[in-house]
């Protein structure tokens, strides 16, 4: 699959029909750029896999025709699978200031900061990659340089949103100038491919200046220690908090190793400078409990986040008591409700007061609602529009909101689609390999691997190992030995339950005769069948079953 001279090829590979994950490949003239490169969080069905991202292979294959990978934004969700995925796909970055000393942290911790070529961009500044011309257009968001991308090629020009919303006080950088905007729009867009988090949000987003505003009220009225719960990369909610804090005497405390890293970058980068420093968790607990505010990562109930860890009491430094208060300064990502639910219920268990946005106005969004839309389309005035950035509900109200706007196609399309931009008409044309790699340890793995699987299996039926010894002629030598962890304790039922799957066992033996039991990979197999069903059969469960032969020779 390669793009002619006159082709332009839109191809997701991530964050299409899904909030996260973005990774997003334009193609044209024989060559490709991706635009992101980010993850998105574990999926419970996945047990000990921290964060996924989108599997690159597709792109992978077309390397040496690829142009480079521009970043728009140092969100998680854009940036977070540069580390992982690069040694894959071995091309230049390109990324403004800031998104850069963010990167770069990533880059240590992997051993690949001398290893990738990273090439800085100016805010609004403009870069040719093969025979895509770049420029970058400034917009406004909850962490500093989010950028939208004008793409502009032989086969016509594309209007990539990125993260964005209009935002007239956003503390970190300037308003979105309209007026550039609308001359993108004059100069003629073939597509927009934008951000639809919020489309089914009427109205406008509110301003985080609105929310400095309400959080130094709320603040103000507390005892004790506020712990505040914020996406560590929410940068401009830092700002909002630390101002709130100093306001009422209270020093800032940063809990969780990625709030340091996002606040070393900033401050590297020339933002949070006007803020005195923060202090470290074990000065923040010496502090006076009402002169002092802590902000935690954690917002969606990851378990091993900083303020999972204070609920749990097994936090090393920092410990809440009854009275202190916890705000939630942040959105429920889809999927996240269970665990966050349980969180909060952890921190009022021990006389924590947990106040959300459904009890105050705590938090606003960084993404566009439908007004904001509205408005974007009346600048830029595209021929087509893509939504992405979001789950199904969230892409078809925007490609219905696009066409009561006046634009002429607005096609919903999904991972691995390949969508032809043709001024007549976009047209799906083909569908690439996607899915999703989890980052399992230091490996990545697709999410289909077996050892994924049996880890789901035991996490729901538990697991078995049965040692069986036999002599050389295949007579059972000692009593068969049962050990099933998660299925069997030190009651009395589960010990009558052992005996009954060991009766089984032996009762499957005997139908063996012994000049057959010599094939020890079909005795295996039996056997496993058999305390399988067994347990099946007694609990309702079906282990992961190992089973151990000892033949003696003697």
């Amino acid at each position: 699959m390669t793009p002619g001279p006159d082709e332009l090829l839109f191809v997701p590979l991530g964050g299409t029909g899904e909030i996260g994950m973005n990774l997003n490949v334009y193609g044209h003239k024989g060559q490709w750029l991706i635009v992101d490169c980010g993850v998105t969080f574990g999926d419970p069905l996945y047990p000990g896999v921290d964060v996924m991202m989108a599997d690159p292979a597709f792109i992978e294959a077309r390397r040496d025709h690829l142009a480079g990978l521009l970043v728009t934004h140092a969100h998680e969700d854009h940036v977070g699978a540069v580390a992982h995925l690069w040694p894959r796909l071995k091309c230049p970055v390109y990324a403004t200031r800031f998104t850069l000393a963010v990167l770069r942290r990533k880059l240590e911790e992997v051993g690949l900061d001398s290893k990738v070529p990273l090439h800085e961009l100016p805010l609004g500044g403009s870069v040719e990659l093969g025979p895509f011309e770049i420029e970058l257009v400034t917009m406004t968001h909850s962490i500093p340089e989010p950028n939208a991308v004008v793409l502009r090629t032989g086969a016509g020009t594309i209007f990539h949103t990125a993260d964005w919303k209009l935002d007239p006080d956003p503390l970190i950088g300037t308003p979105v100038d309209g007026d550039s905007l609308r001359k993108i729009g004059d100069d003629g867009v073939l597509a927009m491919v934008g951000d639809s988090t919020n489309a089914t949000v009427e109205g406008h987003s509110r301003s985080e200046g609105e929310a400095r505003e309400s959080l130094m009220e709320l603040v103000g009225t507390l005892e004790y220690r506020v712990a505040v719960a914020c996406f560590a990369s929410n940068v401009a909610r830092v700002q909002t908090l630390a101002e709130v804090a100093h306001a009422h005497g209270r020093a800032v405390g940063l809990v969780g190793r990625s709030l340091w890293r996002m606040t070393d970058a900033a401050r590297a980068t020339g933002y949070l400078s006007d803020l005195p420093p923060f202090v470290r968790e074990e000065e923040a607990m010496q502090l006076p409990r009402d002169a002092v505010l802590l902000i935690c990562t954690g917002s969606q109930g990851e378990p091993r986040a900083a303020l999972s860890r204070i609920a749990r009491e097994d936090h090393p430094n920092v410990d809440l008591e009854r009275g202190d208060t916890v705000i939630f300064s942040s959105r429920v990502i889809p999927g996240n409700e269970v665990p966050i639910g349980r969180l909060q219920s952890q921190l009022v268990a021990m006389g924590v007061q947990v106040i959300t946005e459904r009890d105050h106005f705590v938090h606003v969004s960084g993404h566009p609602a439908r007004d904001e839309l509205r408005k974007m389309y009346e600048w830029i005035r595209p021929r087509i529009a893509v939504p992405v950035h979001g789950e199904a509900p969230h892409l078809n109200a925007h490609a219905e909101l696009a066409r009561a706007c006046g634009t002429v196609h607005a096609p919903t399309i999904r991972n691995g689609d390949v969508l032809l931009l043709d001024p007549e008409g976009p047209e799906i044309v083909g569908q690439v390999q996607t899915g999703r790699l989890a980052l399992d340890g230091h490996d990545l793995i697709r999410v289909d691997d077996a050892n994924l699987r049996a880890r789901n299996n035991m996490l729901w039926n538990g697991s078995a190992v049965l040692t069986v010894v036999l002599d050389r002629k295949g007579r059972v030598v000692a009593e068969p030995q049962l050990s099933a962890p998660g299925l069997l304790g030190d009651t009395d039922d589960d010990y009558d339950l052992m005996d009954d799957v060991l009766d089984d066992v032996l009762d499957s033996l005997t139908q063996v005769d012994l000049k057959a039991r010599a094939d020890e990979d079909a005795l295996i197999e039996r056997l496993r069948r058999t305390v399988r069903r067994s347990f099946r059969s007694r609990r309702g469960k079906s282990p992961t079953t190992d089973v151990h032969l000892v033949r003696l020779e003697d």
